[in-house]
């Protein structure tokens, strides 16, 4: 399943989207598209923000009123602020101008469409968006989180710690979650990605955000600072450098 957010003023062009996205899903029975629309930039932003609304894209006209009906924010204003809140999903800018397609790269839109859209342009940009998504779907792991199930990147992940009985998951956001699961359980989802490797029994860390590290301690991007059992500091030194020699090639 597919969560589509469809953001603009007017009720023909949303309309017009929708009945498109659905052409695309006859053509294509494996997917189910789930759409919910939005006529300004408020209730697509409360949404996000406080509600935890994720859509895997984002289809937003550019000359998007407020919920006051100003003209301020405009749908680009609103996809920063959605950048802001580590909204990683798909944009899609719907326009009748090309005025602002240099500003999309700032908010790193996927596409830049002037409208009217025609079904040959919108099926390719569907074509690409889906693959792209089904690459990233790849590297994602599903942990329950307050009662539910929620999809975790794991470029996200920057450690996990074990805190007695107790398992939190620290994120690139600064947030913590804690896991109803045990270490092991966690690893066991982990340690298929080489970026993540286990220090001692109340540890499991990404290599990917080790600023230092010496035979006593190592120091994450975040400040965090994890001293080594004894012992390992060879074996992990090797699967660091070997790390970041594959992340280059």
């Amino acid at each position: 399943m597919y969560l589509i957010a469809l953001c603009d003023d007017e009720l023909a062009e949303i309309e017009k989207i929708e009945k498109l996205l659905s052409d695309y899903e006859k053509k294509h029975p494996h997917l189910n598209f789930m759409t919910r629309h939005f006529e300004n930039t408020d209730e697509l932003l409360y949404m996000v923000r406080e509600e935890k609304y994720m859509p895997d894209f984002i289809f937003m006209d550019i000359y998007m009123p407020d919920g006051k009906r100003n003209s301020s924010p405009l749908g680009m204003e609103a996809a920063k602020e959605l950048r802001n809140m580590n909204y990683k999903g798909k944009l899609i800018f719907l326009t009748t101008s090309k005025e602002f397609a240099l500003d999309a790269f700032d908010v790193d839109a996927f596409q830049y469409m002037v409208k009217p859209v025609s079904e040959d342009k919108l099926f390719l940009v569907l074509d690409n968006i889906l693959k792209e998504i089904k690459e990233e779907r790849k590297k994602y792991i599903l942990f329950k989180i307050d009662g539910r199930l929620v999809r975790v990147s794991l470029n996200d992940i920057v450690y996990c710690e074990a805190q007695g009985k107790t398992q939190w998951l620290y994120l690139t956001n600064g947030t913590r979650h804690m896991l109803r699961m045990t270490m092991t359980e966690i690893y066991e989802l982990l340690s298929n990605y080489q970026e993540f490797v286990r220090i001692g029994v109340a540890f499991i860390v990404n290599l990917g955000y080790i600023g230092s590290l010496n035979a006593k301690e190592l120091i994450m991007d975040n400040g965090m600072k994890i001293y080594l059992p004894r012992g390992t500091y060879k074996g992990l030194r090797e699967q660091f450098f070997s790390y970041y020699c594959r992340e280059r090639k």
